[in-house]
């Protein structure tokens, strides 16, 4: 299977560079899955699961949170607000996360609906990733 270049950059640092035969992940309009030679594109990232397939046929799997990809024939690029695998996940500040934006959704008056059900989405994919839902 044909690889390309993956980049994936947070504000402090290169949490992934390397080779990949395929790479999936949320964007505002949903899941996509980019292989090598894709179409050039580039798109606004929501937190959700990234799924990088390596040559040898691991997978790596991660917590993405937020960000831009740039998409080339031969490599993607991925600026993302935070990136970090299950085993750097703090399961109980993820739950902890996961409860107050429920308990701010509940409430409904005076609060950002929508920062509210960013937090909560960020926590339950933290959970997801580290393996505990």
């Amino acid at each position: 299977m044909d690889k390309f270049a993956l980049k994936i950059m947070c504000p402090d640092h290169v949490f992934f560079e390397g080779d990949a035969t395929m790479v999936e992940f949320t964007t505002t309009q949903g899941n996509v899955g980019i292989y090598a030679k894709h179409i050039p594109m580039v798109n606004v990232i929501a937190p959700g699961k990234l799924t990088i397939h390596c040559e040898d046929g691991s997978e790596k799997i991660c917590a993405l949170h937020s960000g831009f990809s740039e998409i080339l024939q031969d490599k993607v690029i991925i600026l993302a607000d935070s990136c970090e695998y299950g085993d750097e996940i703090d399961v109980v500040r993820a739950k902890e996360a996961a409860e107050r934006a429920k308990r701010r959704l509940e409430q409904k008056d005076g609060i950002d609906i929508a920062r509210a059900e960013l937090a909560l989405r960020r926590a339950l994919v933290r959970l997801d990733v580290a393996g505990n839902k």
